[in-house]
C-alpha cells in the first residue's frame, strides 16, 4: 500500500511539473541562470546587487519555434573571431531554418572545437546571432543560444530564443567571445531573451 501511495504521489508530481506553465518555467530558468552568473570563476559579474541589472524581456512562447535541421558534415573548421581580438576554432554543424513572425529565417548551428574536448560538452552546440535589436535594445556584440545533440530528433529541433543570452563581453569587455557570423543576422527583431546589461562598464 505504501508503494502504491508512492507510485501515485510520484505520478502526480511529475504530471504537476509537467503543466507548469510556460512563464514560470523560464522564470526557474532565469533565476538558476544568474545565479551561475555571479558564481562562475573569473565571470564579469562579482556582486549580488549587480544582478538586479540583468534585464529580460516578457515571456512569450511564440519565439519558441521548431527548426529544420540540415546536417554540414563535410564543413571545414574554421577560426571564428572574438571581441578582444583573439579567434577560437568552430565548425558548421547544421543549418537550421524556422519560421519567426510569419517569416522564414535560417541560422548556422556551430560546434567549439576546444569546448567538445571536455567529456561533460561532448555534446555541446553553439548558436550565436545578432538580429534587428542588437545595438538598441539588446547587446551589440549579440546572443547567444546552447543546445546538446540530444535535442535534434527526426530532423528538427526547438529553439527557445526567450533562453537568448548575453555574452560576457556585454558585462564586461576583454573577454574572448565569439562575434557571430554574418550568415547568423536575422532582419528581424527578436524581443525576448536577455536585453542589454543595466549597468555602464
Amino acid at each position: 500500500m505504501r508503494f502504491l501511495l508512492l507510485l501515485v504521489t510520484g505520478f502526480l508530481t511529475t504530471a504537476a511539473i509537467a503543466q507548469t506553465p510556460f512563464a514560470d518555467q523560464l522564470a526557474k530558468h532565469r533565476e538558476t541562470y544568474k545565479k551561475d552568473l555571479l558564481a562562475s570563476a573569473g565571470g564579469p559579474v562579482k556582486e549580488e546587487g549587480d544582478l538586479s541589472y540583468v534585464q529580460f524581456y516578457a515571456p512569450d512562447s511564440t519565439y519558441r519555434v521548431t527548426a529544420t535541421v540540415q546536417l554540414t558534415p563535410k564543413a571545414e573548421p574554421f577560426e571564428m573571431p572574438t571581441y578582444n581580438g583573439k579567434t577560437r576554432p568552430h565548425v558548421s554543424y547544421a543549418l537550421l531554418s524556422f519560421m519567426l513572425n510569419g517569416k522564414p529565417q535560417q541560422l548556422t548551428l556551430y560546434r567549439n572545437l576546444n569546448v567538445i574536448r571536455l567529456p561533460e560538452y561532448r555534446d555541446y552546440l553553439f548558436l550565436p546571432f545578432k538580429d534587428a535589436t542588437s545595438g538598441k535594445e539588446t547587446y551589440g556584440g549579440g546572443r547567444y543560444l546552447d543546445l546538446r545533440t540530444g535535442e535534434i530528433q527526426n530532423g528538427h529541433v526547438t529553439l527557445d530564443f526567450n533562453k537568448a543570452y548575453n555574452p560576457y563581453c556585454a558585462y564586461e569587455e576583454g573577454y574572448p567571445c565569439p562575434i557571430p557570423p554574418k550568415n547568423n543576422v536575422l532582419s528581424a527583431p527578436v524581443h525576448v531573451g536577455e536585453k542589454a546589461y543595466g549597468k555602464a562598464h
